[in-house]
């Protein structure tokens, strides 16, 4: 276990074996592929043929390195191969018997000092280590794909695993320009943990109708900065090998988050198993392709649908940063904006922010001083709710109180003209209680912007039972109108965004307070291994965590799962005024500005 680990076996190549073999060569390791189907071996040559060709056509390296790495990569059909491996990563189906199979044929072949290793992201590392002659050389290197291009590798040890062989792999990933996370052995480990619960939700979520796949994919990308939605990505892992993700992590949680949605195991056993077959949640061109065509269930271009009502005028109630920023994002798509605060002054501060953002944009050089000076034009500060009296569209933006709102509608109520349709911004509390508020529910609706408003593409536009078709469509054609990405959904807790982003964030806590895993590494994860824009900790923080826990016990009250419930160590935080950033401090301290 101490020797430099130079030459490496990869049993095991599909795509995953084939990144890891592709990125170990090119690092100048002697690869050893391993593949009973000659078939995949014949891929797995071609693709770093390919691979290697583009990085020579990119001029990253010379035709003459581009032999030298493909010279490093052999492959064969036969175990007996990795005889002279000082490092064999198994990569093969996520089922204990197979690589049981794999690791008692090793330990009659390969050398008492070679370390053995695990691709796998569910199955328990323990349970194969316990099954080897040599439990203490048995680890997991959990890659991540695409191998090429993902940073993360999980470097998971089990109670049995010698510290040496942890070592010698933390080493190698650190060697390939990976960045290496030490994790225990449970399902999941930490980013798989926290992804495959979400992805979950989010396929249940699909399955209940309660938004289109489309809608759901859009959501997350738009609403969080995720580089794919989460049936997307379903697709592209597997729909068959998230649902053995999920089952083990089931075993081992009991959590009902964590049991697998009816809908994956259907589409499992139909052999729709995402890009891979061809089809999934979505329909590809060709099985392994990744280029969506039209299905079924694709929604039209151009739908006909009732015909909106004229909005030339809006209403924005409010003097936040939210309020100031839907102003300046209906001022600028052309409309006249009324934005009414508590008193003059407020009103007046509001604008005066909407001006300073402005002109931060004229200086980035996004617009011109003349479409600064048109913008502020349109928008008049008012005192008092009466000023809304003619606006075609009144959106509030107020604290997130559902007393302090459903006051705000009955005064909308009396004010606004016949016909004005009403709008709540609200991220978690039921718009249909706004609507009852009013003598005219029938015209209110929800229009879930995203902080900050000028800059984020998405608005949630949520319906109720009592919404009226040509409300609904005013607003998709306004939402369309100021640029942004409308998103259809019901009026539960949480919509679409918050529903399946707070859960995960909650188990990130769960992650931390059980100390599994440290907030660093937790974030870590999460940005290499996901393409998360911000670990969750880091969200946590800057979101509030007071707003986080608000947000936690509203979607736990209204879906009674156990595994909804707030993580203590978030209500002993707030208890303890650590609210984030805002604060100083929150999962982390912060420098007072």
């Amino acid at each position: 276990m101490d020797t430099p680990l130079s030459t490496i076996a990869v049993v095991g190549l599909g795509t995953m074996g084939t990144g890891i073999a592709d990125v170990l060569a090119r690092a100048g390791r002697e690869v050893i592929g391993i593949d009973i189907d000659e078939t995949a071996a014949a891929r797995a040559v071609a693709a770093l043929e390919a691979s290697t060709a583009r990085a020579v056509a990119r001029e990253r390296i010379t035709e003459e390195e581009r032999q030298d790495v493909l010279a490093r990569f052999r492959t064969y059909s036969e175990l007996q191969a990795a005889a002279d491996a000082d490092l064999v990563i198994e990569v093969v189906p996520e089922s204990y018997e197979t690589k049981q199979e794999v690791f008692r044929a090793l330990d009659g072949i390969v050398r008492p000092g070679t370390i053995l290793a695990t691709g796998t992201n569910a199955l328990s590392v323990t349970r194969l280590a316990a099954d080897s002659a040599h439990p203490e050389r048995v680890l997991g290197l959990h890659f991540f794909t695409p191998v090429q291009a993902m940073k993360l590798v999980e470097v998971v040890s089990s109670v049995l695993t010698d510290p040496r062989a942890v070592d010698a792999v933390t080493r190698l990933a650190q060697d390939l320009g990976k960045e290496p996370v030490a994790v225990g052995d449970r399902p999941g480990f930490v980013a798989d943990g926290l992804l495959f619960g979400y992805l979950n939700q989010a396929a249940a979520m699909y399955e209940a109708k309660y938004a289109s796949r489309e809608d759901i994919d859009a959501a997350m990308r738009l609403g969080c900065g995720l580089p794919m939605g989460p049936l997307a990505l379903l697709d592209l892992i597997g729909v068959d090998t998230a649902r053995t993700v999920l089952e083990a992590m089931y075993a081992s949680s009991r959590d009902r988050l964590h049991a697998p949605a009816p809908i994956l195991k259907q589409l499992s056993e139909a052999g729709l198993t995402g890009r891979k077959s061809g089809r999934g949640f979505y329909t590809y061109e060709a099985p392994g392709s990744a280029t969506v065509v039209r299905d079924a269930l694709t929604p039209l271009d151009s739908v006909a649908t009732a015909g909106g009502r004229e909005v030339r005028s809006v209403g924005v109630a409010g003097s936040g940063t939210m309020a100031s920023g839907i102003a300046e994002v209906f001022a600028k798509a052309g409309y006249e904006v009324v934005l009414a605060a508590r008193s003059q002054e407020k009103a007046d501060t509001a604008k005066a922010r909407i001006a300073k953002s402005l002109a931060r944009s004229v200086d980035k050089g996004r617009m011109t001083g003349e479409a600064r000076d048109e913008t502020l034009a349109r928008i008049l500060p008012a005192g008092s709710l009466d000023a809304f009296a003619q606006v075609d569209l009144a959106v509030e933006a107020v604290a997130e109180d559902l007393e302090i709102k459903q006051d705000l509608f009955a005064r909308l109520d009396k004010i606004c003209k016949p016909g004005a349709v009403l709008a709540t911004t609200t991220s978690s509390l039921p718009v249909v209680a706004c609507a009852r508020a009013t003598s005219r529910p029938q015209d209110v609706i929800g229009m879930h912007f995203f902080n900050p408003a000028p800059a984020m593409k998405l608005v949630e536009i949520v319906r109720t039972v009592l919404t009226s078709d040509d409300v609904h469509a005013t607003v998709r054609e306004v939402t369309a109108k100021i640029k942004k990405h409308g998103v259809d959904c019901g009026d539960r807790a949480g919509f679409i965004v918050n529903a399946l982003l707070f859960p995960y964030l909650n188990n990130a806590i769960k992650m931390v307070q059980e100390h599994y895993a440290s907030l660093d590494d937790i974030d870590a994860a999460m940005k290499l291994g996901g393409g998360y824009p911000m670990g969750p900790f880091e969200l946590l923080d800057v979101v509030g965590l007071d707003v986080s826990l608000a947000i936690e016990k509203v979607l736990h009250r209204e879906f009674r799962d156990p595994g909804l419930a707030p993580a203590p160590l978030l209500e002993h935080l707030v208890a303890a005024g650590c609210l984030g950033r805002k604060t100083g401090r929150g999962f982390r301290e912060y420098a007072r500005r």
